[in-house]
């Protein structure tokens, strides 16, 4: 099964850049920032705290976009965010989760910028690709991780940010990004979906 995810996202990314040959504008961004998640509530406990909590991890973001149609106040970009958490880390009072986990998340989308060819031009984004969770063998507490570690799932991401024409070819970058996802291995028993909040800023060169 994440196998199989991984392969259909690929392929998709491939289709969808293949029908953009004759496109004359493409763009390459990274950008560094922070992962956000909201607690996590663990059902069946009568603990005063019930809550999985998330630290804020130092990620980074990259994406490759071809502009596909323009009618100079919009134009449509396929567009493929990359964002990797390197290690994010988890507390739980009774310590019974993964000390942490990294993530990637990878969605072919569409992205529409306003005002494209300007000094400021916001736009919005939305896709749907995979994520892949790499949960830590160690609990919180010192005990062993039970299950499977690495966990693949389907991510629907919609993002918002704002490009800033600083020179030539060269803007800056802020964006906002959530990837919506099942959950990675807690070992708890959490609520089935969470959001991935990606924030962040870089640099965009366009050719």
């Amino acid at each position: 099964m994440a196998r199989n995810c991984f392969v259909v996202t690929v392929v998709f990314s491939l289709l969808l850049l293949a029908t953009t040959a004759a496109a004359q504008k493409n763009d390459v961004s990274g950008s560094v920032g922070r992962v956000f998640m909201s607690d996590q509530g663990v059902k069946g406990t009568n603990l005063t705290d019930s809550n999985i909590h998330f630290g804020d991890a130092l990620s980074y973001s990259l994406s490759y976009g071809r502009r596909i149609y323009d009618i100079g106040l919009a134009s449509l970009t396929v567009e493929v965010p990359f964002v990797h958490d390197p290690g994010l880390d988890l507390h739980y009072s009774p310590g019974t989760v993964p000390k942490s986990y990294s993530a990637i998340f990878l969605a072919p989308s569409l992205r529409v910028n306003f005002l494209s060819d300007s000094a400021f031009s916001p736009w919005i984004s939305g896709g749907i690709g995979f994520a892949r969770f790499s949960s830590s063998s160690k609990l919180e507490n010192g005990g062993a991780t039970t299950g499977d570690l690495n966990v693949t799932s389907k991510a629907v991401q919609v993002g918002v940010g704002l490009d800033v024409r600083m020179w030539g070819p060269i803007k800056i970058r802020g964006e906002a990004r959530d990837f919506y996802t099942d959950e990675p291995n807690l070992v708890q028993n959490p609520q089935k979906n969470m959001h991935n909040y990606f924030v962040g800023g870089g640099v965009v060169w366009s050719f």
